[in-house]
């Protein structure tokens, strides 16, 4: 028998959105429940073993998810059913923890690709209903409370800003340095990455010391910034906000009227609960958030809690990362992490033959052990020859690769297989769909500026990754930054959520996540998701009467 409760807001999902919604939530006196499946994120047992990276797990999954009660299961495209490799953790700040916390505004053209490149045949291209103008004072907002370094120097690109970063810029290393000087002699515009990271002290926490073991981990002095050593405390010191941790919400209880009258979850001891509520922001992220929406079913929503049309789980999208690499003949490897400062917008629209595109960077340190894995050009994949060739070349390794802007597809979906179920209980996601044929002449055209940009540098033996001249399928549409199953739009049809992120048919139900995206730029997309968190709750709070608070 399910225990019930009663409170003003139920936020589900402690990770980059439902963080920065809680916060607002609390501070504005709102009694607010935060539900999360994970755990606070605990050191890893072992420490700084590469092997243990969340970003390339070969032995432990980082800070979770951790045993069958969190694990996201799916089909892969063999057909075959497993577990989500785990790059969003399960625990309090999700993937905020040990993202490598590239800090991008969308761009202004990315808000209106339907009216900047016309129809699209065979997409579902469309205009956002909110401007980059609408959306820059939460950019803001998230930039200062979470804390970003960066500068937009040297970058005619970059949309415009009314305040300048709340943090410096970090140096450049040596490979870096060497990609900026060569891209400026190429004409292109290099600029510094955005970091969600200190460059100095900033909000009572140290700078970052530049530890080699940065990406895929938590930071050891707490410099890199979630929203579980930022807004989540917040709320929490404000005596409004409960967090509820190893908490799985299974559904969303809508009444025979259609009334969202609040969740039902299962604690750590498998027993349900049901939490009433006035208001619910669900943040699980997009395809986790649209799973929730689907298992939601009722009397007037046979389907689905928002999903009368069918639109809930389409439009997915995430990005596939191209790049390029090849090797110096000196060492340029240097100890200190992160490893990504140099950045190019060049590419990011107007290219020649396609639509969108994305932004290019030098990358994060890599560990020894993807470095091996690799598959390098004409060496063994085990032996002394490739021993001898990792010794040699790993510290020589340079690199350059981003993120391509998918084109969204309505065809491209994630779907419930009722027949297998996770320990909840929940059905496992399939993903269906291909890409557009768009995006592989976009990948094939990044990667071979990449490649470009490696020559310049004198790099030799390069090798260059697209994923091929063949649209991707199913999971493989991208590697990661899943977004678009929650769409954001002014035709309930063709979208789940209006222009302030409520579900259409529920006047007290928000989805707080990168779900909401109708396209998800050319660039890692976790600042619009938290801007966009704090502009749903700033809304919810101005407008707390006519959402029933």
């Amino acid at each position: 028998m399910s225990h019930k409760e009663t409170t003003e807001a139920v936020v589900i999902g402690a990770g980059a959105g439902g963080g920065c919604a809680a916060k607002v939530l609390a501070c504005a006196g709102i009694k607010t429940i935060l539900l999360e499946r994970g755990e606070w994120c605990r050191t890893d047992p072992l420490g700084e073993d590469d092997l243990a990276s969340q970003r390339s797990p070969r032995l432990v999954q980082g800070p979770g998810p951790h045993g069958a009660r969190t694990r996201a299961c799916h089909c892969e495209n063999n057909g075959n059913w497993g577990v989500v490799s785990p790059w969003n953790a399960a625990c309090v700040g999700s993937g905020t923890v040990t993202y490598g916390a590239m800090a991008w505004r969308f761009l202004e053209t990315d808000f209106h690709l339907k009216s900047h490149y016309g129809e699209i045949p065979d997409s579902s291209v469309e205009d956002w209903p909110i401007t980059y103008d609408d959306l820059e004072p939460y950019y803001y907002q998230a930039e200062c409370e979470i804390g970003v370094a960066g500068s937009n120097e040297g970058n005619p690109f970059a949309a415009p800003r009314r305040q300048p970063f709340p943090m410096p810029p970090f140096a450049l290393d040596p490979e870096s340095q060497l990609v900026w000087n060569v891209g400026k002699q190429m004409g292109l515009h290099p600029f510094h990455a955005p970091f969600l990271r200190n460059s100095i002290p900033y909000n009572g926490r140290p700078a970052c010391i530049h530890q080699h073991s940065c990406v895929g981990f938590q930071c050891p002095i707490d410099a890199k910034n979630g929203t579980q050593n930022t807004v989540i405390p917040v709320a929490l010191a404000s005596g409004n906000c409960e967090l509820r941790i190893r908490c799985m919400v299974t559904e969303l209880l809508v009444d025979d009227n259609g009334k969202l009258r609040g969740v039902k979850y299962v604690d750590e001891n498998d027993q349900p609960h049901e939490l009433e509520a006035k208001i619910v922001v669900l943040a699980a992220g997009s395809n986790n958030s649209a799973q929730l929406l689907m298992v939601s079913r009722s009397r007037l929503f046979p389907n689905g809690a928002g999903n009368n049309h069918d639109a809930v789980g389409r439009n997915i999208s995430s990005h596939a990362y191209v790049d390029a690499r090849g090797f110096l003949d000196h060492d340029i490897f240097t100890e200190a992490g992160p490893g990504t400062g140099t950045a190019f917008m060049d590419f990011s629209h107007d290219n020649p033959g396609f639509i969108c595109g994305g932004v290019l960077h030098t990358d994060f340190r890599f560990v020894p052990s993807i470095f091996a894995a690799a598959n390098h050009l004409g060496v063994p994949a085990w032996g002394k020859t490739h021993k001898d060739f990792v010794r040699t070349h790993f510290k020589r390794m340079i690199r350059v690769c981003g993120p391509h802007q998918q084109t969204p597809r309505w065809e491209n979906r994630i779907v419930l297989d009722w027949k297998r179920k996770d320990h909840w209980g929940l059905p496992f996601l399939v993903a269906e769909g291909a890409e557009h044929p768009n995006d592989a002449k976009a990948r094939k055209f990044m990667s071979d500026k990449a490649a470009a940009i490696l020559k310049a540098c004198g790099a030799t033996s390069i090798q260059q990754g697209y994923g091929g001249d063949k649209p991707r399928k199913g999971w493989s549409l991208g590697g990661q930054h899943q977004s678009g199953a929650c769409r954001m739009g002014t035709d309930p049809k063709r979208s789940v959520v209006d222009k302030w992120c409520r579900v259409w048919d529920f006047p007290n139900l928000f989805v707080a996540d990168c779900g909401v995206h109708p396209n998800n730029g050319g660039m890692n997309p976790v600042l619009t998701g938290m801007a966009l968190a704090f502009r749903t709750a700033n809304h919810i709070v101005a407008s707390r009467k006519e959402v029933g608070l």
